[in-house]
């Protein structure tokens, strides 16, 4: 279902998404009390939901759909605008499952469209399995309740092997940094995992968030609001330090470039990797060189398999990698790729990433 109070946008919205054969349109809504009234008679597995909107907002009508309907997926749609980012990631951590941007202006009717289809129908395709191959007859299984804690019956992906739960080895070497990667529900699990980490970590955090600019400023500060180490956007040139954490800027690569004073942050616009700018792969290949392997590597929820060749990389160098399990993934893609691979020494729960990787920095 479509809700938002353009009939414009409720237009292009329903033909880009039609003209995916595994997707139907089920009804339309041009704001949250209309949208509400409309969920028990249309049983949406899906809505895409505006923020602003006349006699009830986004936020509110997220409110109560979380509440009454747990397992009706939703993605917002927001403005870059400071205010549209702010209220987006206010949206994730109230229950939506992702977000797309809205742009201000893309030129005609079928770059707006060519847009809509290349950013929002796979982003409502990953919370499915989809059983055989993408055909017309193929479907979307509708979504079972979930509870807050347990979200494996709308993940994607396989099971890891039994064979990757063995105990870990002992680490090579002493770990000099922690990478995270991380995308689709990656603003939750941040919030939920870095507060964790103390005011003594003697180790630096470089992280890469799939998001635009000013999404990864804003989910910086209100990082930094929650965590006992500093958190912040990277600048190019910057010394990386111990005990702080720095976010990859949006659409720019994060890479690590090693020095007579240390190891510093470069910042580039070279082609996306995985189609993502910033790239997960681009920090985990650079920091093989710059730590010669000697870093943790956590990947957490995320779609696509952005940081599986990086991974490779420091791998074959002797790196500690944890990958986040299935079952606390809102999307087993990235992770589910690191451990297909065989390269996970440990597939954790989320709220076991932490104490892990104390353990391995010889903190606990």
């Amino acid at each position: 279902m479509v809700v938002d109070d353009s009939v414009v946008i409720r237009s292009l919205v329903t033909h880009a998404l039609e003209q995916d054969p595994l997707l139907q349109v089920v009804g339309t809504a041009s704001n949250g009390a209309i949208a509400l009234k409309r969920i028990p008679q249309l049983n949406p597995d899906v809505i895409t939901l505006d923020i602003e909107m006349p006699e009830m907002d986004g936020l509110e009508t997220l409110r109560h759909v979380h509440r009454d309907y747990p397992s009706t997926r939703v993605v917002m749609f927001s403005t870059l605008t400071e205010r549209g980012v702010a209220v987006t990631l206010e949206a994730l951590s109230l229950g939506a499952d992702d977000y797309v941007t809205k742009a201000s202006n893309e030129g005609s009717m079928e770059r707006s469209l060519e847009r809509l289809r290349g950013e929002l129908v796979p982003k409502i395709r990953q919370f499915f399995r989809i059983g055989g191959s993408e055909k017309k007859e193929a479907h979307l299984p509708a979504p079972t309740d979930h509870g807050t804690s347990t979200l494996a019956s709308r993940l994607s992906g396989a099971q890891a092997p039994a064979s990757l739960l063995r105990p870990p080895p002992k680490l090579k070497m002493r770990p000099r940094a922690v990478l995270i990667g991380v995308s689709t529900g990656g603003p939750n699990a941040l919030s939920a995992i870095l507060p964790s980490l103390p005011a003594h970590f003697p180790l630096p955090v470089l992280l890469v968030q799939h998001m635009p600019p000013l999404f990864t400023r804003l989910l910086s500060e209100r990082l930094n609001a929650s965590c006992r180490l500093p958190v912040a956007e990277a600048t190019q040139g910057e010394l990386v330090g111990p005990g702080k954490i720095l976010i990859a800027p949006g659409d720019f690569h994060m890479k690590l470039v090693p020095g007579g004073d240390g190891v510093r942050i470069c910042l580039d616009q070279a082609p996306p990797l995985n189609s993502c700018r910033p790239a997960v792969d681009a920090l985990f290949s650079s920091a093989g060189e710059a730590y010669a392997g000697s870093v943790i590597a956590v990947v957490l929820t995320g779609m696509g398999q952005d940081g599986l060749r990086g991974a490779e990389i420091l791998k074959a160098r002797g790196a500690y990698i944890l990958a986040q399990d299935q079952e606390t993934s809102v999307v087993w893609g990235m992770p589910g790729a690191i451990a297909s691979a065989g390269l996970a020494d440990r597939i954790l729960p989320l709220d076991q990433v932490i104490p892990e990787i104390l353990s391995a920095a010889g903190l606990a």
